[in-house]
């Protein structure tokens, strides 16, 4: 849609999640339909009742000490749904502030609460979200960044020297706003080291989590919450990961008093029968009414249950990894800071003008979208996992158009690769074990069923180096033989019948998934001059397109035992790869018959009826397996039968 950002979308990947479903889509139209204000209890029962229901439940999903449920006896805590997470940190700063107001007047009844108001400060990291900023502002409360650690976390020792240092200057320490899951990079704030410095100085504690708080329904991602008990406050967006769509904001508070004393205007055309008595979510907000919102969050918790949710944040958190390996297999880039969750940040190694122009050519190509991020002075692109329909086809998309956008922001600074293809001769000079191997294709130029000679390395046919080397001492021997006693054969062939050496790639090993196989496009291969384990394994092959560009294959856990099937792929310039498959018991035919061969020749019979009639029984035998259609040869058919006596 024109003029529309589509967040939905699997190559969304600016900001974070903003998620939807048809169950908080269903449960937010029969919200509409009812359309009820629940400033109050009395204003509509079951607005409020189900809130404080959803609000345990989520609490106990990721782990929340009992005292901020309402469900615990005896308790004054309590959750509560607001529009932003934004918001959420406003409403605890001002019930922080009123903290600090009353505490210092009990002290110092004289002092008006304008004069004290002056006086407090806050403290967030300098990661924190803009929002802690804007709070200060409306608030009217001075703000303190302190800077954060290596690993982008605020930690206790910084935190002590600037209060030190402003309790010296005279204001009064009041609010720590700590984060769980930073916006530039998803990093982690110490709580275990700043909640006992907060409960010393009796400031209020907030934990910021909209972003990360989803993730903490996988307990495996729960131990970025330690101390999360010495928190006054916490809130995190079930509207960016839970698949509740916006706005949903959950929101808990130990002490729910301190809300009251905030924001408590009780008209008497509010009160009702039950007041005191029953939640009236008017007093833990700043505006007085509020929409059902509970209603679409309990239709996604009912719909998905905790093992359907914890399954699609570890699916996000599994393609953020599969794309951060992406990134570490390209010495172009580097990541800053560490990958937490669903999201990757990286840039571009050299000045940050550069990754700054990679992004805008990504964005403005409209194939995908991301947005930056500034990490102690470095420019990065937040490439964060926003659609739950993001598979690793499209990852893998988004990945070659970072490449190539990156080859080309890099050639307009002069950077230009400086790999080079290296021809078949200095590869063999090389490497002894790099050599020509006769394997069958079911690709042509000219005959899609003929076999071909191929480039390719025959060290993971067999796991001892001596039948290697043996087999190769054979196969020459008889390549040699062809071509010098059997002239006849390749002289009566038409011209177009005669294959023309091909660069391609064949590897034996195991079956390979034709959906691997048409995605690769194999123009050469460039083999280093690394000595290559003959334990069957082949560690790397990268093929080079004529412009350049590098394609990797990787091949792990190749076995050559004869029980396995042996896949050859293939490509030229402009077809895509296709997969042929021999049966073991046909590889075991074909190595039967050169082994017979060998033997013939060794008792001193006459060499070229040996060669062929070995040439006629592997043309009968590639025709019967499929290989090749033998009435597409009608040279080959009439030498034959030219040489086959006529009985009487």
């Amino acid at each position: 849609m024109p003029g529309v950002t589509h967040w939905q979308s699997p190559y969304m990947h600016a900001y974070f999640p903003a998620l939807n479903s048809y169950p908080s889509l269903l449960g937010d139209m029969l919200a509409d339909g009812i359309n009820c204000l629940g400033f109050t209890w009395a204003s509509s029962p079951a607005c409020t009742e189900l809130e404080s229901l959803v609000m345990d439940w989520l609490g106990q999903m990721i782990g929340l000490p009992p005292e901020f449920l309402h469900r615990t006896p005896g308790s004054l805590g309590g959750g509560v749904i607001q529009t932003t997470a934004s918001e959420s940190t406003f409403v605890c700063l001002l019930a922080g502030r009123t903290e600090a107001i009353k505490r210092f007047q009990t002290m110092f009844p004289d002092i008006e609460d304008a004069e004290i108001n002056s006086r407090l400060v806050g403290y967030c990291s300098d990661q924190a979200h803009s929002s802690v900023e804007k709070a200060g502002l409306i608030g009217l409360v001075k703000l303190r960044y302190i800077e954060s650690d290596e690993n982008l976390s605020l930690r206790g020792d910084k935190l002590r020297e600037a209060i030190k240092k402003d309790r010296e200057n005279g204001l009064v320490p009041f609010f720590l706003c700590a984060t769980l899951g930073t916006t530039g990079a998803c990093a982690f704030d110490n709580l275990q080291e700043l909640g006992p410095i907060c409960q010393e100085e009796q400031m209020w504690l907030h934990v910021d989590a909209a972003y990360a708080g989803s993730a903490f329904v996988c307990p495996e991602f729960r131990k970025w919450m330690k101390g999360i008990e010495f928190a006054d406050s916490i809130a995190f967006n079930p509207s960016k990961w839970l698949m509740v769509h916006f706005d949903c904001t959950a929101m808990w508070v130990k002490n729910t008093r301190s809300l009251h004393r905030t924001f408590n205007v009780e008209p008497l055309y509010l009160q009702h029968e039950n007041t005191g008595l029953a939640i009236d979510y008017m007093h833990w907000q700043v505006p007085l009414s509020k929409r059902f919102r509970a209603l679409k969050l309990w239709f996604v918790l009912r719909n998905y249950g905790v093992s359907g949710l914890q399954k699609m944040i570890r699916e996000n958190v599994r393609m953020a990894q599969k794309f951060e390996a992406f990134i570490r297999s390209d010495p172009r880039f580097e990541i800053p800071a560490a990958r937490h969750m669903g999201m990757v940040v990286f840039r571009l190694k050299g000045e940050n003008s550069m990754t700054e122009k990679l992004l805008k050519k990504l964005n403005s190509s409209g194939k995908m979208h991301a947005v930056p991020a500034s990490l102690k002075g470095q420019y990065v692109i937040r490439f964060t996992l926003t659609s739950p329909r993001t598979t690793v086809q499209d990852i893998t998309r988004d990945w070659a158009l970072i490449r190539s956008t990156a080859s080309d922001v890099l050639e307009s600074y002069g950077i230009v690769s400086t790999k080079k293809r290296v021809p078949l001769k200095e590869i063999k000079e090389k490497n002894e074990s790099f050599g020509t191997s006769l394997l069958l294709a079911n690709i042509g130029p000219n005959s899609p069923m003929s076999p071909k000679i191929v480039d390719g390395s025959f060290a993971a046919l067999f796991d001892n180096n001596d039948v290697v080397m043996d087999f190769s001492k054979k196969l020459r021997v008889m390549q040699k033989d062809i071509h010098t006693n059997c002239r006849s054969i390749l002289r009566d062939m038409p011209e177009e019948m005669v294959h023309k050496h091909a660069r391609s790639i064949a590897i034996w090993g195991p079956k390979i998934p034709p959906a691997v196989a048409t995605r690769s496009r194999v123009r050469g291969m460039l083999m280093s001059g690394k000595q290559y384990s003959l334990d069957s394994r082949i560690d790397i092959a990268q093929a080079v397109t004529d412009e350049g560009d590098q394609e990797v294959l990787e091949m792990a856990g190749v076995n050559g035992k004869e029980g396995q099937k042996q896949a050859i792929p293939e490509g030229d310039d402009e077809e895509i790869a296709t997969t042929t498959i021999l049966q073991p018991h046909q590889t075991q035919t074909i190595r039967e018959m050169i082994r017979q061969l060998d033997v013939n020749l060794e008792e001193g019979n006459d060499d070229e009826d040996q060669i062929k009639d070995a040439f006629g029984e592997f043309y009968k035998l590639f025709d019967d397996f499929g290989i090749i259609d033998k009435n597409s040869f009608n040279n080959i058919n009439k030498w034959q039968r030219s040489k086959t006596p006529v009985k009487t």
